[in-house]
Formats: structure tokens, C-alpha cells, sequence
């Protein structure tokens, strides 16, 4: 039997999306800016079944991550007027809630194996649209390369569009897994919670400055000025967390250590920048010929640490799997 699997790969936000405008309809208070990656993806495949039932990796789940899962299921199916139970199989590559965005390739994935499931043939921007309410960073996984998600005012409006699926530009992602334990705050929790910051407002403010200035980096190839850009919007998104009220951090011990590193080897001359999400594991941004050096400096600091580098990665795409 031949089964066709869509595949969506994860993406990681260098203009941060953190804050809901309306957690129903996953609408954000920002836009964001994102890099699609080549190494983190999700393959799904579903199929009518006389029960709803979630597989991750092989695993049978019955877990909030499943609640989630036909909870969107359920949405596409009253919007397009099914009423099928599934049976749905995911294989995901991305260390799930360990912030490395998982969500985003699950859910850009799921959406594709509803629309492939019913040939419904729906437009990129329908399918970020509703993959937006299952995840709201999973809306820019329907693209490759960079993709800007547009915060819009409504359900119709709030959707992402690519800015450069095919990007000319010397940019490496080095995905360093220092903490593979989920996270003890969700990422929900911590964008309601950083709203409480007396810095969350004028981050807001600033919020189209840093887009327009991240989109003029992308077009000019410029990957200093990229760089910067990405660490500081990740510094801010943190900078919150430390002040809300009450403060909280995805911070660990090694997560310091490294971002200390990072400013050290710059001093040095290597040119690398940090971002990170909601979690204690650092995304080093650099260019090909300063990847060898620095994983040599992390293999040196960090005991058995998991480097991964990773670049540009594809939009939603389907590929044919033979199943026994």
C-alpha cells in the first residue's frame, strides 16, 4: 500500500511571536519573522478510523498533545463538513517541549494530511490559516526559507507568506540540545505571564521596527546585521520574563554559560549570535566557515552535547511512503 505523507519542517522565529491578541483564534499582538530549517521536520499521514487515536513516533498517546491534535481535527472537520474519526501517525524529529519549536512542524504537518486526505487542494495561506489553530508558529511552516507571519485583526487576515523561500545567503543554525526535559512553564503560560511586564509594552512598540529592519537585512544578505537583530529580539522576549509578575525564566545554568561563550568568541573574532524560544536550548547563528570551530568549542565545554547543523529548509511538501 502506498500512503502519502506530508512532511512540514519546523521553524524558529529570529523576530519573536510572544503574546495572544485572542488565544481562541491564536491571533497574535506582534508579527513575527521565522527561518524554516532543513534538519527538524514532522512526517503525518491519517486515515478514517471507527475512533479518534494519535500515534507519536509509534507511541499510542493519550496526552494533551493527543487533546490537541483532534481538537484541530475536529475544526477542520466542522469547517469543511466531515464528521470521519482518525486514526493519525506522526514521526517527529524535533525533541518535543524542549523549545525547539516542535509544534510548529506538527501542526503545519497535520493540516497538509487533511487536505491531501480530501483533495481539498487549499492555497498555502488557507493552510497557514489553519494551521495557526493548532500552533501559532506552525503557520510559517507551510513555507521554506524565511516567512514572515502578518499579526492581521482577524482569523481571514492573521496568516503567514514567504519572504524568500530560496535564500542566497551564509546562514547556519546550530541547534544545541542542552536540555531535552520538557519545560515546566508552556509556552502559553509564559506569553500570558510576560504580558505582565512593565517592558512588554514598549517591546510591542518596537515590534514593525525590528521586522523592517530584519527584512532589509534578509534582502541585503547581511548576516551581521541579521545576527544582532536576532539576538536582541531574543534578549527582549526574555528580558520579559525576567520582569513579569511573577518573573520567570527558561533559563539553565549551561543556557548562561553559553550565551556567555557566544559574546567571548565574538571578542575573539568568530562571528556567532544566540537565539532561543521558550526553553533552555541555544540556536547559534553563523556562517559555514565558522561552524567546524565552534562545534569543536562546544564539544570542549559541553559533556556529550547534541549538536545539530542544520540551514534552510523546504515548505509543506508530500512525499510517497510504501506501508505494509
Amino acid at each position: 500500500m502506498i500512503k502519502k505523507i506530508a512532511r512540514a519542517h519546523t521553524n524558529i522565529a529570529l523576530i519573536k511571536y510572544w503574546g495572544k491578541a485572542d488565544a481562541k483564534q491564536r491571533l497574535p499582538l506582534m508579527s513575527s519573522l521565522s527561518m524554516t530549517l532543513d534538519a527538524f521536520y514532522t512526517d503525518t499521514y491519517l486515515e478514517a478510523a471507527t475512533e479518534n487515536t494519535f500515534y507519536l513516533n509509534g507511541i499510542k498517546q493519550a496526552n494533551r498533545a493527543s487533546e490537541r491534535v483532534f481538537a484541530l481535527l475536529a475544526l477542520l472537520n466542522e469547517r469543511y463538513g466531515k464528521s470521519t474519526h482518525y486514526q493519525v501517525r506522526s514521526y517527529n524529529t524535533v525533541p518535543t517541549a524542549a523549545g525547539l519549536a516542535s509544534s510548529s512542524s506538527a501542526f503545519a504537518a497535520l493540516v497538509g494530511a487533511f487536505d491531501h486526505y480530501y483533495q481539498l487542494e487549499l492555497s498555502p495561506r488557507t493552510l497557514s490559516r489553519l494551521a495557526r489553530m493548532g500552533s501559532g508558529s506552525a503557520t510559517r511552516s507551510i513555507f521554506g526559507g524565511f516567512a514572515i507571519w502578518q499579526k492581521g485583526h482577524d482569523d481571514a487576515s492573521s496568516y503567514a507568506y514567504p519572504l524568500d523561500e530560496q535564500p542566497e545567503l551564509d546562514l547556519h543554525l546550530l541547534a544545541i540540545e542542552l536540555n531535552t526535559a520538557p519545560k515546566a512553564i508552556s509556552s502559553t503560560a509564559g506569553m500570558a505571564l510576560a504580558q505582565s511586564s512593565p517592558l512588554f509594552a514598549g517591546w510591542l512598540t518596537r515590534n514593525e521596527l525590528e521586522l523592517t529592519e530584519m527584512t532589509q537585512a534578509i534582502a541585503s544578505k547581511d548576516f551581521t546585521q541579521l545576527g544582532q537583530l536576532a539576538e536582541l529580539n531574543a534578549n527582549e522576549m526574555h528580558a520579559m520574563n525576567l520582569t513579569a509578575q511573577p518573573g520567570f525564566t527558561y533559563f539553565e545554568p549551561a543556557t548562561i554559560t553559553l550565551m556567555q561563550l557566544v559574546r567571548q568568541w565574538r571578542i575573539e573574532g568568530i562571528e556567532v549570535y544566540y537565539t532561543l524560544d521558550a526553553g533552555p536550548n541555544i540556536k547559534l547563528l553563523c556562517q559555514l566557515k565558522n561552524v567546524k570551530i565552534i562545534t569543536e568549542r562546544l564539544a570542549s565545554v559541553f559533556d556529550n552535547v547534541k549538536i545539530i547543523n542544520t540551514s534552510f529548509g523546504p515548505g509543506l511538501s508530500y512525499r510517497n511512503v510504501s506501508c505494509r
